[in-house]
């Protein structure tokens, strides 16, 4: 089995969580913090705002079931990527679109999807998800692991 990884930011983790470990393909997914500029950063600097970090989800999937372009479409299909640093209620960069790629390959394919998705007028705005290099992930405290299976 051939598997790669995705790193995505959404809004609040929980949710993003929830929707991408019902996807088929998907074989396991952690919620955490990438893009800031804190090393080991914790839900409580995240949330004040400042320290640069998204919360994010980091998606092991197989290819052989689905590929990047198509995880990134329904990535795009399950939040707002028009509205900056902020998802429903949830406001801040902390909230942001963003997607933390990991090869040249990937950053392509996501520009290209976005650059589609424009194109198209998808949205009645277009998308500001921002598209960056992968950092560090600093995966979350253990109980905003499968918030949605604990919290039911």
């Amino acid at each position: 089995m051939a598997t790669e990884q995705a790193l995505l930011a959404a809004g609040c983790f929980w949710g993003v969580q929830k929707r991408f470990s019902t996807l088929a393909g998907v074989i396991r997914t952690c919620v955490g913090y990438t893009g800031g500029h804190i090393d080991e950063p914790t839900y409580p600097i995240v949330c004040r705002g400042d320290s640069g970090h998204a919360e994010a989800i980091r998606i092991e999937f197989d290819t052989s079931v689905i590929d990047y372009r198509s995880l990134l479409h329904f990535f795009f299909d399950n939040h707002n990527p028009t509205t900056l640093n902020a998802q429903g209620p949830d406001h801040g960069s902390q909230y942001r679109s963003a997607i933390f790629y990991f090869n040249a390959t990937q950053q392509q394919i996501a520009l290209e999807v976005i650059r589609q998705l424009n194109q198209k007028s998808c949205f009645a705005s277009p998308i500001v998800t921002e598209v960056t290099a992968a950092g560090p992930f600093f995966q979350a405290e253990q109980y905003h692991q499968d918030y949605w299976l604990k919290n039911r």
